[in-house]
């Protein structure tokens, strides 16, 4: 399977972000915490290297707890902070705002030696679409300054937003890369809901997803859908299928259903809490 995704507006956005990028003291990047590797933008890295970085692994309360704390343990080995973030928690949000705080002291003690009155640290957001950002800007802001939804490339277009008195961020537009070129990671991406289901081959995401489960999570399906482990995916599918009534006229399953049950039962927590890779 090989996904390529590269609407106009995502190219639009590296441009904007390379041209931004002078305007701010540090840069917020957001990954999803299931898929760390697979959500942070290799595009985007080439783009944001020249400044220091803040990586925060969005969706915790979604990710295997252990691999979490290792991937957090292999950013700090490679010189880059780095936080798991539940947006629901106020305590991972004052975390963020204090890690932000001190990302852009730096900044201010060089103004302020040179006599300039110190100003709110100044940050772009960045990450790709459906990780969370407009849901944690909002949080950060204490009120709706951006759109959210459950859906990949809510945000359009680039906006100021000021953090209390702490510091100033810029958002951007979600952007995807070009075209992948691990074909695992068009999988993975595809699982947790990154590129809009219309476009993909659901029943091949959906047969990914069940091996995978099998082979790191094993108690996971026969809990859920009291199935057993097979080499044949045709008899799998058929056994959740019939367990969860996804049936149509004359009593087939039907493939489709199947997938869709799947792939919202693991999106939101039903079939566990679940990481896709390790660091």
């Amino acid at each position: 399977m090989t996904i390529q995704w590269f609407p106009g507006h995502m190219a639009k956005a590296k441009r904007e972000v390379q041209e931004q990028l002078k305007l701010v003291d540090f840069v917020i990047e957001l990954v999803d915490a299931r898929v760390p590797y697979s959500s942070q933008n290799p595009m985007l890295q080439e783009v944001l290297e020249q400044k220091p970085k803040l990586v925060l692994m969005m969706k915790k309360d979604l990710a295997d707890p252990a691999y979490t704390a290792a991937w957090i343990e292999d950013y700090r080995k490679k010189g880059v902070q780095a936080a798991a973030v539940d947006v629901n928690q106020k305590s991972d949000i004052q975390q963020i705002v204090q890690l932000a705080k001190a990302m852009g002291q730096e900044k201010m003690d060089k103004l302020q030696k040179k006599g300039i009155n110190p100003r709110p640290a100044r940050a772009m957001i960045v990450g790709i679409p459906n990780v969370g950002k407009s849901t944690l800007i909002n949080r950060l802001a204490s009120k709706k300054v951006a759109k959210t939804g459950d859906r990949p490339g809510i945000t359009k277009q680039q906006l100021w937003i000021k953090v209390k008195k702490d510091f100033e961020l810029l958002d951007t537009p979600g952007i995807l890369w070009p075209k992948f070129e691990e074909e695992i990671v068009g999988y993975r991406l595809a699982a947790i809901g990154t590129i809009k289901d219309q476009i993909l081959p659901l029943q091949d995401i959906t047969a990914f997803v069940i091996r995978f489960l099998f082979e790191e999570y094993p108690d996971r399906l026969p809990e859920r859908y009291h199935i057993e482990d097979s080499s044949d995916m045709v008899e799998l599918f058929e056994g959740i299928g019939r367990k969860r009534g996804a049936l149509e006229s004359g009593g087939h399953v039907n493939f489709d259903k199947v997938s869709d049950i799947v792939l919202q039962d693991l999106r939101t927590g039903k079939l566990g809490k679940f990481t896709l890779e390790q660091p």
